[in-house]
């Protein structure tokens, strides 16, 4: 194993603060310069059959409600095609066509936490991208990055530990610090109806000092979270929660928090290993807190299988066995590895994001059709949550 150089003069504690004091300067550059180089954020632009399409209504519907003054007329280019239509485009089309896709008043939000025992299983890559596709559906979603590692908040155009603060995140909260209410943490994305709660390193605070206040108040300080969200859950149809890679005390805050869980599963030995840790984990801790009348009920408990390949046989196997094991649990739709998330994410931005394909148009087609599909269930999943939608069916 290599060892750090001695010959500086240096000791351990002076070379690895040298060390993080360059790489963090590296780091800032290399974010400067896929964040604020490049043109302001805006969301993604559809045409008139993607939009009648996401809307519930005919290409012909739409161009009727143009001419009759109901919808506001489309900008044209030079060659008299429209421009596109924005989310922001389409939530109006909703509105007047009526197909919004909103929960009852008396239906409760989905609070969805994306998590898993081990980093590197894809969670905040489908955090992220659910939460967008939820979004291009048309309902109203708040995306909480509890990770402070703040993988998601990147990929919203941030520079976490250079444009916000402890208390631009929920560290403040779980602290139970009254300066800055949840409302005021919440900031608008470039994807209309998709709200963000950023994070960034000193959320990794949290696990010590939540700790420290269960000592003084009891285990009642993890329902913090829970109480704050529940502060602002009305304006909200989904609230997708990317909280750590560990089931430390952020953890359980957002497990509490939550009603339904989504668990990315890779199809690898080591990854099935780390599931299986994760859920006896959960098992006995849940079991503890059951003990303090602090009890966490999933509306679902999906499982996600993640960073898969088609033709390895292996990863086929650890598929085959995840399915029997977790039954009806299992989404039919694998998020496959795919150049467009790595290139995507090499530009802090996301699939949905991009306005073309980083690889080639097949690769880029079955990337979004995947996240669609896998949206899709996740939806359906979701209504089962409200009785106003079962009502219908």
């Amino acid at each position: 194993m290599a060892s750090l150089p001695s010959d500086l003069g240096s000791t351990t504690k002076e070379l690895i603060t040298r060390y993080y004091h360059m790489a963090s300067m590296v780091l800032s550059k290399l974010q400067e310069r896929n964040i604020q180089h490049n043109p302001p954020r805006s969301g993604p632009m559809f045409s008139i059959s993607q939009a009648a399409s996401l809307v519930g209504r005919s290409a012909s519907a739409i161009r009727i409600a143009e001419a009759e003054g109901r919808l506001p007329h489309q900008e044209r280019n030079l060659t008299g095609r429209r421009k596109g239509y924005t989310l922001m485009d389409l939530d109006t089309m909703r509105q007047v066509f009526d197909t919004r896709p909103w929960r009852e008043e008396s239906d409760p939000p989905a609070i969805i936490a994306c998590q898993n025992f081990k980093g590197g299983v894809g969670k905040s890559t489908i955090a992220v991208h659910m939460a967008q596709y939820l979004a291009i559906h048309g309902y109203r979603v708040l995306l909480i990055d509890a990770d402070a590692q703040a993988s998601a908040t990147m990929q919203f155009g941030y520079i976490p530990d250079k444009d916000l603060d402890e208390l631009d995140s929920i560290y403040a909260l779980l602290q139970g610090k009254p300066e800055r209410g949840i409302a005021q943490i919440v900031r608008k994305t470039h994807f209309h109806n998709l709200d963000l709660i950023p994070a960034n390193l000193k959320l990794y605070n949290a696990e010590y000092e939540v700790a420290a206040r269960i000592g003084v108040h009891g285990f009642d300080v993890l329902t913090t979270l829970a109480r704050d969200i529940n502060k602002i859950s009305s304006q909200y149809d989904v609230i997708v929660m990317d909280p750590p890679p560990a089931l430390g005390m952020v953890s359980l805050s957002v497990m509490y928090a939550a009603n339904a869980l989504l668990i990315p599963v890779p199809p690898s030995i080591v990854d099935f290993a780390s599931t299986t840790a994760f859920l006896g984990m959960l098992e006995e801790t849940m079991g503890a807190l059951g003990e303090h009348d602090i009890q966490p009920e999933y509306g679902f408990v999906g499982m996600v299988i993640s960073k898969s390949e088609a033709n390895i046989e292996s990863q086929r196997q650890i598929v085959d066995i995840t399915n029997a094991v977790f039954g009806r649990s299992v989404f039919s739709q694998e998020l496959r590895s795919s150049a467009e998330f790595n290139n995507a994410a090499s530009q802090l931005k996301t699939v949905f994001d991009l306005t073309s394909s980083t690889t080639n148009h097949a690769v880029r087609t079955r990337c979004l059709n995947q996240l669609n599909q896998l949206g899709w269930e996740l939806e359906g999943n979701i209504k089962k949550l409200w009785p106003s939608k079962q009502s219908l069916e």
